[in-house]
Order: C-alpha cells, then structure tokens, then sequence
C-alpha cells in the first residue's frame, strides 16, 4: 500500500469512526431519538482537581442534546415524569451498590395558577415563563419553577433502602434548579445567577457534605459533526497531520445540554478494601402513558403516566452505543444492565467496524488482527490491571475509576488522559479510561484504542496486560494508529476552574 492511500485511508477511517459518535452520545439509538429530555448525552467521574477538593469525587451526567441557546419560550426543563440516576458499581460485580435519583417537579407560580396581567379589566395569562428579569432562586419573575429531589438507595436502584438527600444547611430535601439560560435581557449575570444553586448537601451514611447542581451548561463536548456527515468533506492533509488537530470547529460548541452534577468524597463512594468504583447513567419512564385529548389548565397535564420505570437510556463509556453496538440492539442495550452485559460481547471482542472501513475503503488488512480483541474488551468491561480494575471483576461497560490515583491540575492533564501519557512518559493517570475529565479527548483516544494503538504500547512482551496478541506486529497501522485525530481539539473547550466544572450555558441572546 503505498503512501498516498495510507493517508486516504487513515483520513476517512477516522471520520467514520467520528460520525458515529454523533456528539459522544447525542441521539444515539432509534428510541432515544423521540424522548430527548432522557437522551443522556455524557457521563464524566473524576477525582475533583479544584483547589483544596482532591479528598472528592465528581459525578456528572448530561442530558436533552443539543440545545439552543435561543429555544424559547419553554426552554428546556427536564421530564417530571422520568427518573433519571447515576449508579455506582463498587464491588466489581456488575451490580449497582448505589444510586443517586433525580425526579424534577415544574410548577406554575402562584400555587398553579400561573402569572397572569390586567387586559381591559381581565386578569389574563401570560404566554412566556418569565414576566420580566430573573436574578434570585424562586425569582418572583418566573411563571415556572423547576425543582428537583436526590435520593440515595443502597443496594438495589428498586428494592435497595432509600433515604432524602438534604440541604446541609436548611435540611430542606428539595432543590431549586436555575431557568436556562434566556439572554441578557432577562439575566444579566447568569454565572452568578447559576452560582446560588449549588447546593451544600448532606448524603445519608457519608460524614462529609457534598454539592449538588442541576442547570443547564454549555456542550462540554467536542467535535466535527457538520463536515464529517457531509461525505467526509474535509481535507486529508489537515485531518492526518497531528499538528492540526484543532483545525476544525467544533459543531456544537454553540449548544447547551442539561447537567445533574454531584461532588461527594471518595471514601463515601467506595467499598472497604477497595478504591475502584464503576460508574453509569440511566433514565427511565413509566410503562404506561396516557394522553388526554382534553388537558386541564395548568402546566404539563396532558400526559399521564403510570405503571413500572423502564429504562430508556444508559450511559457509562463514551461512543460505546455508537460506534461498537450494533444498530438492531442499540435499544435493547439502552434498557440493559451491566450485569447482562455478556449478551452484547461480541461487538467488543469481535468489532464489526474496523472491517466495514476495510470494506467501505476497499483496503483489506488495515484493521488490527488480534482477536478476540483483548485489548478493547479491558478498556471497556473489566478496566486496566494494575490502574482502575477491581480485584474481582465482572466484564461489564462502565465508567471505572481508581480513587486511589491523584487528581492531576487541569493545566498539566493530558488531553489523551492514559493514552497520551504512555506516550509522552508522564504521571497523568487521572484521566479516561481511568474515569472521565472534561478535558480527555475520548474521540481520539477511542481512535487510538479501536485501530489497535494499545497493542502497540503493549509489545511484544504485553507489558501493559492486554494479552500476548496484542502486539504492534496486529496493528497494520503502527505507530500511524497514535496519531488519528478529529481536527477538533477537546482541550481547548471553556471550562470551569471549580465545581460543577462545565461552563455557563450559551446565552439566548449577547
């Protein structure tokens, strides 16, 4: 193979790979397309690297993609009628240890009746969720009020014991959560608006108090949506060249998702004996839903649901539905749980998508050859020997974290978290797949993993534990594999120096 069609190659493996992330999680299988509001869009858990928190663990779960800055006039409040959780696995069992439930409640101001003006003597309603500008929690100048509940349940998310997290001040078990973020107009400072809703809590069974937000904040994801679905229409020289691996812009740099965020201590967290945890994301909605053809007044009635949850969205890894599932089973994995994940483990020990480029290129024998692929199997289910694997693990795909392992400044994290720090021979082992920072760049790490770029870390002499297979002698690409990028750069998204982390929203106005 000569040169020339290497570098083609290589080009739009890549892109294909990265078209299929559809912005890490956004509207990744068929069902989750129609009820956005429990579209989980990224799952981040990572040892807290702001100042003076490095003894806490932050847990952050976006949902609702792609939001506009502009969508008014109801925005983007969440679903009272689902249950959105983060679960966290410490036990390596597969099963979930504990879970920490969201349920959202949107009311109308003025005990229901909403906020209405004096037209020609009639008191009438108003048609937008503000009446003027917004500062203050529960600011008298919104006709909705969102509001949130946490519960803790130890053992199992239905039948595990379950217990209100409070306001560690005012002991209140009920939040406030922040309008979006409307424009100037209406806010003028929404950072500082957004500020005075994250909360101080106290978690049943933890000593130390957490934080809790829920808000909307900006995509912290990057990547090049518009280009790559337009038939890879991007120019080889500068997707190729590590050099220029912000050459592109990021699509949806200008969207907004809806953050459930927690900080709580990592002893609180983990087993004893143990300092990896797993981590994942789910949402669910009632069995039944009813519509009624006539609603009541008020806010939200024409739904009724009712019956059992069923889980309609799970998220622990990033790209994993996207890019290694299969589309008849993207549902079915959606409503699945780690612990019968050995139904979907062919799609990790026998990926089908380094052979569909090798088709689609019409480049045989570009793809790695060691299989089954060891090497993606403990990226994904059992995580890495001697970094963020339990000492008895179930494989399953989760988010696993080594609490143990220090948070690294953002300054001095490496963009390629594990990956990149092999490569350059440094002591950041805080970032994915060891857990998740905003920073990591998953996309061209999970570049790197897929086109066997840990085989070639490994040697010959499976230094790194992924099996005599994986050696650099499987990986066609070599060293090439290392240097796979997106064009858009992960690092240089805005983010925030402290929690909840993720930046202030777009505005609906400048």
């Amino acid at each position: 193979m000569n040169a020339r069609r290497t570098r083609s190659a290589l080009a739009v493996a890549l892109l294909c790979i990265a078209c299929g992330a559809q912005a890490s999680s956004h509207r990744e299988a068929p069902f989750i397309t129609t009820v956005p509001k429990v579209d989980a869009t990224d799952f981040y858990m990572f040892r807290s690297y702001e100042a003076g928190r490095d003894g806490m663990v932050t847990l952050i779960a976006n949902y609702l993609p792609l939001q506009d800055g502009y969508g008014g006039p109801n925005y983007f409040s969440m679903d009272p009628n689902a249950l959105y959780e983060i679960h966290i696995d410490n036990s390596g069992d597969a099963k979930e240890d504990i879970s920490f439930q969201f349920r959202f409640k949107n009311k109308l101001s003025n005990n229901g009746a909403g906020t209405s003006l004096s037209i020609g003597g009639k008191q009438v309603g108003i048609p937008l969720i503000q009446s003027g500008a917004v500062s203050n929690v529960k600011d008298a100048n919104l006709q909705v009020n969102e509001s949130y509940t946490v519960t803790v349940v130890r053992g199992d998310r239905r039948g595990g014991t379950a217990q209100a997290v409070a306001h560690a001040t005012s002991g209140a078990t009920t939040f406030d959560k922040p309008v979006d973020n409307i424009g100037k107009k209406t806010i003028a400072d929404y950072a500082a608006y957004a500020a005075q809703h994250v909360h101080p809590v106290n978690i049943p069974g933890c000593s130390t108090p957490a934080k809790v937000f829920v808000g909307q904040r900006q995509d912290p994801f990057a990547v090049n949506l518009g280009t790559i679905f337009d038939l890879v229409n991007a120019p080889v020289s500068v997707i190729t060249d590590p050099a220029l691996i912000n050459a592109a812009p990021n699509t949806v740099g200008d969207k907004n998702v809806t953050t459930l965020a927690l900080e709580i201590h990592k002893d609180c967290l983990k087993a004893a004996g143990s300092d990896v945890i797993g981590g994942w994301t789910t949402a669910s909605l009632r069995q039944g839903r009813l519509l009624d053809p006539k609603p009541a007044s008020g806010h939200q009635t024409a739904e009724k649901a009712g019956g059992a949850w069923v889980q309609v969205s799970r998220l622990g890894m990033p790209l994993v539905n996207e890019v290694v599932i299969g589309l008849k089973d993207k549902d079915k994995f959606n409503s699945a749980k780690p612990k019968d994940d050995a139904q979907f483990a062919d799609y990790v020990t026998n990926p089908t998508l380094p052979a569909l480029l090798e088709i689609a290129l019409a480049l045989p024998n570009t793809a790695p050859t060691n299989f089954p692929r060891n090497d993606l199997v403990t990226t994904f289910l059992t995580g890495i020997k001697g970094v963020n694997q339990p000492a008895t693990v179930t494989p399953s795909e989760m988010l696993r974290l080594n609490t143990a392992i220090a948070p690294v400044a953002f300054a001095q994290q490496n963009r390629l978290g594990i990956v990149g720090n092999i490569l350059a021979g440094g002591s950041d082992n805080a970032g994915y797949p060891n857990g998740r920072r905003p920073k990591d760049d998953v996309v061209d790490i999970s570049l790197v993993a897929v086109m066997g770029g840990l085989c070639v870390a490994n040697g010959d002499t499976d230094k790194l534990g992924f099996g005599a297979a994986c050696k650099p002698s499987a990986v066609p690409l070599g060293a090439t594999a290392f240097k796979l990028h997106d064009a858009v750069d992960q690092a240089v998204v805005p983010l925030l120096a402290a929690f909840p982390y993720l930046n202030t929203p777009i505005p609906g106005t400048k």
